[in-house]
């Protein structure tokens, strides 16, 4: 299966978010997403990836670029939100979308590629580990503050 893949544009935005809502049971509105997205697109540190078969968008990332001033962690890039339409899994999507994450944050110098994932999404973690991820021994901390 031929997968392209690029860096989104406004005109993307309500497929991303069908999809994200799909593969993560989410209600992102698209006032909401319309106002992030605007506030970030153009900001080389916020980066949302799609994947497309026969134009139709399969595949998303989101890619946050940071820049820090401590040597040993010095630059490197969160994920969220890696996601394939369900019925398009299982066709290396992912794992070429991985590449070009890769590719697209060694162009910005970003050292280590971190992931969030959660829990339950025990396939998605199998494509992680395969790819050369590994498990922190970490928790992800979390606390709303409004």
């Amino acid at each position: 299966m031929e997968v392209k893949f690029r860096l989104a544009n406004f005109s993307d935005l309500e497929s991303i978010i069908r999809l994200c809502n799909e593969c993560f049971q989410e209600e992102t509105s698209m006032e909401y997403a319309t106002k992030i997205f605007k506030e970030t697109e153009h900001n080389d540190d916020h980066l949302y990836l799609i994947g497309e078969v026969d134009g139709k968008i399969v595949a998303h990332s989101k890619i946050t670029v940071i820049k820090t001033i401590y040597e040993k962690m010095n630059i490197y890039a969160i994920l969220n939100h890696v996601c394939v339409k369900p019925e398009y899994r299982r066709g290396g999507i992912a794992t070429k979308m991985l590449d070009e994450i890769t590719r697209l944050c060694l162009e910005r110098n970003v050292k280590t590629l971190e992931l969030w994932s959660n829990n339950v999404r025990i396939p998605a973690h199998a494509c992680y580990l395969a790819y050369g991820f590994h498990l922190d021994d970490a928790g992800f901390f979390s606390k709303n503050i409004v």
